[in-house]
């Protein structure tokens, strides 16, 4: 069945305010106006916000797009926005320098001085994601082995300074400081900013639960554990306080009969981990360092002993868009205002995103920045602001093929719940985003008559289920992919 681009749009205007639960198929003959009349019968979506946004990247055409065009929370598809505006600005080999250094001289075996660690802002510094980096330490009592330095006279100096003392968006919710996709940008993080709280639970449900062991130990931490076994076989606990606070509390539930279940929390102050660690691995080392540990902004860079580079820029950008690592994203932010005036903070860097898309022709009217995950829900942008980016990174780029590899396809990273059946690999490289009541996909398609498409969809404060909202979008690009 045929029908003109006119009526598509009526057909895909109708289809934005309505949304089934049922299990029934929704699509008998694969035509849209059969989807359409499915969707009309329900009534989830009667008070949602939606946005579609659908361009040709052969001609910049717009096929599809809803009307009018409303600013909706993104969630974590704004990883889209400042990933590529990091590639654009960065560029794709770009690499963030952590330095070694010392002020003083050197005189036989003693450092007169003081030693720097001065952060330049580098996510990985022994992340998990990264395993090359977990050596890190290691590699700098080489160096200083090599300098023959044992004895230090002055102070560690930790200079964090790139970005603002504050780690965490002022907007992110109570709910989220505290776990490990609420870990803050600082200007040395280390393992990821999160630690492991390792727990023991009882045969019976609703019991007490036992703390094993916290790993890597975290200095002055003082963790109230409030968590009980369950029925319920999943993690249901989450960790709450207040970013460089070393109080915390544990609340929720785990399964029952674990003998070692792991929850994953933010760190309070990577700074301080990464130098008592440093100092203990230095006397082990046989180094000792007589100062105090001091966190300041190195008065000058001083004599470099070794610069820790992190991976290019294109591998962080493409765990950022696989795995959805906030950390990450919020670090590109902060990155990204310190590369435009010396101090890395969130708020410049939203006012950089803005700037940076208006002046390559986009117009930012409706759209609202307060991070760079989009674990904020005071971000705010159409559809359309999403695809056009898209399109821009697709056809005027000199990243666009980099780019386009960082979006994971069907069955790989956050898109593994699409069916690798339904979308072939190639033919889907997408974002998602997802929050209570929000889901969001943004990215490309490539069509069977060999099309190219950027596509944004937005749902917000849908009333069906998760797994329908999504069962719904993927008909949806379904249909897409046919044109």
């Amino acid at each position: 069945m045929f029908f003109s681009g006119k009526f598509l749009n009526i057909i895909f205007f109708l289809m934005l305010f309505v949304c089934t639960t049922t299990g029934k198929s929704q699509n008998q003959d694969g035509t849209i106006s059969n989807i359409a009349d499915n969707w009309l019968r329900s009534k989830e979506l009667a008070n949602a916000g939606i946005g579609i946004s659908v361009i040709d990247n052969s001609n910049g055409a717009t096929l599809i797009k809803s009307e009018p065009q409303i600013s909706l929370v993104p969630a974590s598809i704004m990883k889209v926005v400042t990933t590529a505006t990091a590639m654009e600005v960065l560029g794709p080999d770009f690499r963030f320098i952590t330095s070694l250094s010392y002020t003083g001289i050197i005189r036989n075996d003693t450092l007169f001085g003081d030693l720097q660690i001065i952060g330049g802002g580098d996510p990985t510094l022994g992340s998990s994601y990264f395993p090359e980096t977990i050596n890190f330490q290691q590699e700098w009592i080489k160096v200083l082995q090599q300098s023959n330095i044992k004895f230090i006279t002055g102070n560690l100096i930790i200079d964090a300074g790139i970005y603002e003392s504050q780690m965490i968006p002022g907007s992110w919710v109570w709910e989220d400081l505290g776990n490990y996709y609420g870990a803050g940008a600082s200007g040395i993080s280390v393992y990821d900013n999160l630690y492991e709280i390792h727990l023991k639970s009882p045969e019976i449900a609703d019991q007490p639960t036992q703390i094993v062991k916290i790993v890597p130990e975290i200095p002055n931490l003082e963790l109230h554990n409030e968590v009980r076994s369950s029925d319920i076989n999943s993690d249901q606990a989450y960790v709450f306080g207040s970013p460089e606070d070393s109080r915390r509390v544990i609340r929720g539930t785990i399964p029952k009969g674990k003998a070692d279940f792991v929850v994953k929390a933010s760190m309070p102050d990577p700074s301080a981990l990464l130098a008592g660690e440093f100092r203990k691995k230095l006397l082990a080392n046989g180094i000792s360092i007589s100062g105090k540990t001091s966190y300041e902004k190195a008065k000058n860079k001083g004599s470099v002993l070794a610069e820790t580079l992190s991976p290019p820029l294109r591998e962080i950008i493409r765990l950022t868009n696989f795995e959805s690592i906030n950390l990450f994203a919020e670090h590109l932010l902060k990155h990204l205002a310190w590369q435009e005036n010396g101090l890395g903070t969130t708020k410049e860097g939203c006012k950089f995103l803005i700037r940076f898309w208006k002046d390559k022709g986009l117009d930012m009217s409706g759209f609202f920045a307060n991070d760079g995950s989009g674990l904020s829900r005071f971000n705010a942008m159409t559809a359309s602001h999403l695809t056009w980016i898209l399109n821009y990174m697709a056809t005027k780029s000199q990243h666009s093929d980099v780019f386009y590899e960082t979006l994971p396809t069907s069955g790989e990273g956050t898109m593994t719940v699409f069916s690798t059946e339904s979308f072939p690999r190639g033919s889907l490289r997408a974002k998602s985003g997802s929050m209570t009541r929000v889901r969001c996909y943004a990215g490309y398609l490539k069509t069977t008559s060999g099309k190219s498409l950027s596509f944004t969809v937005m749902l917000n404060n849908f009333s069906c289920s998760q797994a329908d909202a999504v069962r719904k979008i993927q008909e949806l690009l379904m249909v897409f992919i046919a044109i």
